[in-house]
């Protein structure tokens, strides 16, 4: 992941996952760059409890293997795990992966 910054972190891949997702307390601990969205949306977790409403993304480059891709993931209370990826983005960009 990069962000002016090289970080290694641990990644759930969610095959229920709709967006890539970033753990609003590592944002805030690596201090990653955020912005404003111009919209919020509801989330709900895994045991259908409610999480806060999205209202900021983190602009990072992601690398898997050899492939990067710069792209805008949701900050959001992950708990423990630093990143959720979609299964489904995950295999169609990594090939290692199904």
């Amino acid at each position: 992941m990069k962000n002016s910054k090289n970080l290694k972190v641990k990644v759930l891949v969610d095959s229920r996952c709709i967006h890539i997702k970033i753990n609003k307390q590592l944002v805030k601990d690596k201090r990653i760059q955020t912005k404003p969205i111009n919209f919020s949306f509801k989330v709900f977790n895994a045991d259908r409890t409610k999480n806060r409403e999205m209202t900021k993304i983190a602009p990072l480059e992601i690398k898997i293997n050899r492939y990067k891709e710069q792209l805008e993931v949701i900050v959001m209370d992950l708990n423990k795990t630093d990143m959720f990826l979609e299964h489904n983005w995950l295999v169609k960009y990594n090939p290692e992966v199904d």
